[in-house]
């Protein structure tokens, strides 16, 4: 099992969960959150004062795959979130020691 977490463009997400889908992975976690890398921030006005805008918006999507998908899912995260200007994201893949769903009590695969 693996965790699979990117970090991607806000206006990317649906198709990022489109190309998802397609390659049969429908469990997600998403969380809108804000950071920065290279992309480093900017200026933005606001009633005529100046101000800088130091974290970025960004979504977060977190799955949970068996091995055989990670590359699958990797390959569908890039190939439709990538604009090739800086601030696409970055995708980290960690193992998973276990998973149980609560509901039921199933574990690893079929918890999945």
């Amino acid at each position: 099992m693996r965790k699979i977490e990117a970090i991607i463009k806000p206006f990317k997400m649906d198709d990022v969960r489109e190309a998802l889908a397609d390659i049969d992975i429908t469990g997600m976690t998403v969380s809108e959150v804000k950071g920065f890398g290279r992309q480093k921030g900017h200026t933005e006005l606001y009633r005529g004062a100046e101000y800088m805008v130091d974290f970025l918006p960004k979504v977060k999507i977190e799955l949970v795959v068996k091995k055989e998908y990670v590359e699958r899912c990797i390959e569908a995260i890039m190939s439709t979130a990538q604009t090739g200007k800086i601030g696409d994201g970055k995708i980290f893949v960690t193992p998973v020691e276990r998973v149980i769903r609560i509901r039921t009590g199933e574990e690893d695969g079929e918890a999945v």
